[in-house]
Parts: structure tokens; C-alpha cells; sequence
């Protein structure tokens, strides 16, 4: 069987999705939890918490929507209808997480919880029939592998529209009342995501098909996922790497603000004073800038060290230089920038890489149990990455808490070195054990190659 020759056009398309995904995505991970504690008055620990009872229900969630999705057929395809039907949901959600009406603490508590929720839910209900949608596209393992590279440099462009214009935005929009700047900011990138959601359907298609004679079982759909090893493998090792993303890109705001400051900088034999948000905003950019070159050499990386070496070797990488920064002080500019633009260059292939593998571990049950999940291995792909996300997100909160952080306030001793922990060290541990679980990982490119082969022969006969 010939295999589908996807067009540029397509390819393109299909990642613009994930630009959309990640204007939230990326505004969650880097200023959600600063957003609730220095703009909307709530405490820390209170977030922490909001953080794991919301994450952990959406995570359960996520399996739903799979289920339904892969028994879901139009004539749009199986995924490609969530797409169009929820883009405008999605915006009108994400505007609400952020509107900040003045209420009583607990009121605003209220009104958190229930807008978070509902926000995570709308994210999974199109996420997870977008995230499958890369497994329908092509059977194809190194072409998703060239599509996930597209996406992803999609989604670094996502989060570098947000890194650069966020912030800078809510201060020219709200001046003294970064409230009122929230809302309009996160107003109009709202449009812009449910105007790429559109794109994404409109320019996409749907080629493989569960195998003919695949009868619909949810008890035996949840045996192989439970019983296909190299999904829980990646899934483990997904739990840690999320968890060291949240925790270490949630604390980087509160870094520069209380750790770093405003800094005066020596450059061409001049001294110049930055903001800590100028700063900040440099930091970021830079490293996403490196995150985009390391995802799209992600495919020279598979082809000469495999996908599971690629993935350990780079995960110890990003550890590692986040461990780092533990040792830096407020003046080393210079070495938190360089620290940056490696730890952030060894992430780009490591999300490139975790997608394609979920797509090979769905052909790798088909192959094994003759049957097709998709939409549910990739449910659970994205339970495991919002659990990472709950567990991260809950742990900040929590440190911060115990390390006497106070909102707007000049921090304690005990307090910055909290701040620099969650930059550094805490989350180098996570890196760690999701490099140790992928060690495990029995799907080679050789390997793959063959169930390929198998799997055609079978759609032929």
C-alpha cells in the first residue's frame, strides 16, 4: 500500500492547532499561578491546592472525552468535528478564567475553582480528538514524526507570542490595574485561538481507520492500554516531565521579580539598567527561540540516536542545566541566559518526541491486540501530562507557602531560597526519574519499522 503523501499545507495546518492550545497552555505553565496570587489576591497554598483537586478531576476526564471520541463518527471523521464545535467554547472559557471580578476572598476562591474547572474540561473535550488527529493523519511513524515536529514548532510559536506580548500587554492595557489588562489581553488572544482551532479543521483529513472487524469494548480498550507497556512507560516518564515543567516555568516569574530584579548590565563598555520584566521577557523568548531549533532538529536526533536515547539523553540534559541555577546569583545574567538557551534547546526534541512516541505505542497495540484506540491512548497520554501538571502545579503552591512566601511583598531570606529550589533543584529531580523510566522503553525505530509493515498487510487484506 502506497502511503498518503501529506502536503505542506496540511502539515501546517494541523500544527496551528497547537498554537492555539498553547496561547492557554503556555499562559497556565509560566503566569496562572502569579496571575491568582499578585493580581487576584489569593493565597498561595489555596492555589496549590486548586491546582490538584481541579487538575487531578480533569486528568479522569481525559479518558472520557477518548472514549467518546474514538466511538464518535461523522462525516468529518472521528476528531475533526471537536474541533470545530468547541473552538468557541474554548475562547469564551478562557476569557472567563481571567476576568478577575472584585469579590470577597471567598467569592474570588468560588469563582476560581469553578472557571478553572470548567476551563480544563473544555481543554481536554478538544485537545484529546486533537492530539488524535495526529494519529489518523498518516500510518506513517516517521511522517507523524515530521508532523509533530511541525506542531510543536506551532506550539513554541504559541508560547512565544505569549512570552512577548503578554505581559507587556496587560501593563500598556491596564497601566496601575493589571485586572482590567488581563481581561483585554487574554480577550484577544482568545479570538486568535479559536480562529487557528478553525484553520486546523478546515485544512486537515482523517486516513486509518480501526482495523474492519474491531467490535467496540470499553473493558477490552482499557485492558490493552493497561497491558501495553511502552505506553506506560511513556506515561510514567510523562507524570515527571511535567511535573518539572510546571514547577520549574512556574517559578521563573517569581524568580526574576523577587530573586533577580532589576539588574544593571554591562554591555560594550556601557552600563544599562533593565526591568525585572524586560529581563524576564528576554529570558523566556530566548529560551523558546532554542526550544524551536532543538524540535525541529528533532528528526536528524531520532534518525541517528533512536527515539528512546534521544529522549533520555535530552531529558538528563534539561535537568541537569535547571540544576544549575541553584548555584547562580542575582548578577550572573550571563550564566542564566546561557543555563536557559541549553536546557531550553534539549526540550524542544522532548516534546516533539513524547507525541510521536504516543502515536507509536497506539500502533504498537494494534499490532499486539488487533485492535485500534487512538483517541483513548491519547486520553491517557494526557491524564499522565495533567497529573505531571497537578502534582507540579499543586508542589509550587505548597513550597511557597512553606517557604513564607508573601505576595508584592520583599521576600525573606528563607523564602528566596524556596524560589530558587523551585527553579533548580525540586524540578531536576523530576527530569531525572522520567530519564530513568524511558531507559525501559522496548520501541526502537527498527522495531517500528516492522509492526509498520505488519500493520499495512493487515488494512490490505
Amino acid at each position: 500500500m502506497q502511503e498518503p503523501q501529506i502536503r505542506l499545507k496540511e502539515k501546517i495546518g494541523y500544527s496551528l492547532g497547537d498554537t492555539a492550545s498553547n496561547l492557554f497552555f503556555q499562559t497556565f505553565m509560566l503566569f496562572l499561578m502569579y496571575f491568582y496570587t499578585d493580581v487576584f489576591g489569593l493565597a498561595a497554598g489555596a492555589v496549590g491546592t486548586m491546582f490538584l483537586v481541579t487538575r487531578v478531576w480533569d486528568a479522569f476526564f481525559d479518558p472520557i472525552v477518548g472514549i467518546v471520541a474514538d466511538r464518535t463518527s461523522t462525516r468529518w471523521g472521528k476528531f475533526r468535528p471537536y474541533l470545530l464545535f468547541l473552538a468557541v467554547p474554548f475562547g469564551l472559557f478562557g476569557i472567563a478564567m481571567f476576568w478577575a471580578p472584585n469579590l470577597a476572598l471567598s467569592g474570588k476562591m468560588v469563582y476560581a475553582y469553578i472557571t478553572y474547572t470548567l476551563m480544563m474540561m473544555i481543554y481536554s473535550a478538544i485537545n484529546v480528538p486533537y492530539s488524535a488527529l495526529m494519529g489518523v493523519i498518516t500510518p506513517n511513524a516517521m511522517q507523524r514524526t515530521v508532523i509533530s515536529s511541525f506542531r510543536f514548532v506551532a506550539a513554541f510559536a504559541g508560547g512565544l507570542i505569549v512570552q512577548g506580548s503578554v505581559m507587556t500587554l496587560v501593563k500598556k492595557i491596564g497601566g496601575t490595574n493589571e485586572a482590567v489588562g488581563w481581561r483585554v489581553t487574554m480577550t484577544l488572544i482568545s479570538i486568535l485561538a479559536i480562529a487557528l482551532f478553525l484553520i486546523t479543521f478546515l485544512t486537515t483529513r482523517e486516513r486509518v481507520a480501526p482495523p474492519k472487524a474491531q467490535s467496540t469494548s470499553l473493558r477490552r480498550d482499557l485492558k490493552d492500554l493497561l497491558t501495553n507497556e511502552a505506553w506506560l512507560l511513556i506515561g510514567f516518564a510523562t507524570v515527571m516531565q511535567l511535573s518539572f515543567i510546571a514547577l520549574r516555568n512556574g517559578a521563573i516569574t517569581y524568580y526574576f521579580k523577587y530573586f533577580v530584579q532589576d539588574q544593571t548590565v554591562a554591555f560594550l563598555g556601557k552600563s544599562v539598567t533593565y526591568s525585572y520584566s524586560t529581563l524576564l521577557s528576554t529570558f523566556l523568548i530566548s529560551g523558546t527561540v532554542m526550544t524551536i531549533l532543538g524540535a525541529i532538529l528533532t528528526k536528524w536526533f531520532t534518525r541517528l540516536f533512536d527515539k528512546r536515547n534521544s529522549y533520555v539523553g535530552f531529558m538528563i540534559g534539561a535537568g541537569l542545566f535547571s540544576a544549575l541555577f541553584m548555584f547562580l546569583r542575582p548578577q550572573s545574567i550571563v550564566l542564566m541566559f546561557l543555563f536557559q538557551i541549553i536546557a531550553s534547546f534539549c526540550m524542544g526534541p522532548l516534546a516533539v518526541l513524547q507525541w510521536s512516541i504516543y502515536t507509536d505505542t497506539a500502533d504498537y497495540g494494534e499490532w499486539k491486540y488487533h485492535r485500534r484506540a487512538t483517541a483513548l491512548i491519547m486520553a491517557a497520554s494526557l491524564f499522565a501530562l495533567k497529573l505531571g501538571l497537578a502534582f507540579g502545579g499543586a508542589v509550587q503552591g505548597w513550597l511557597l507557602n512553606a517557604y513564607g512566601f508573601v505576595a508584592n511583598q520583599v521576600q525573606t531570606e528563607f523564602a528566596l531560597d524556596g524560589i530558587r529550589l523551585m527553579m533548580s533543584l525540586f524540578p531536576a529531580a523530576g527530569s531525572l526519574v522520567a530519564a530513568l523510566f524511558m531507559i525501559f522503553y522496548p520501541l526502537n525505530n527498527r522495531k517500528m519499522e516492522e509492526i509498520e509493515k505488519e500493520l499495512n498487510s493487515r488494512r490490505e487484506a
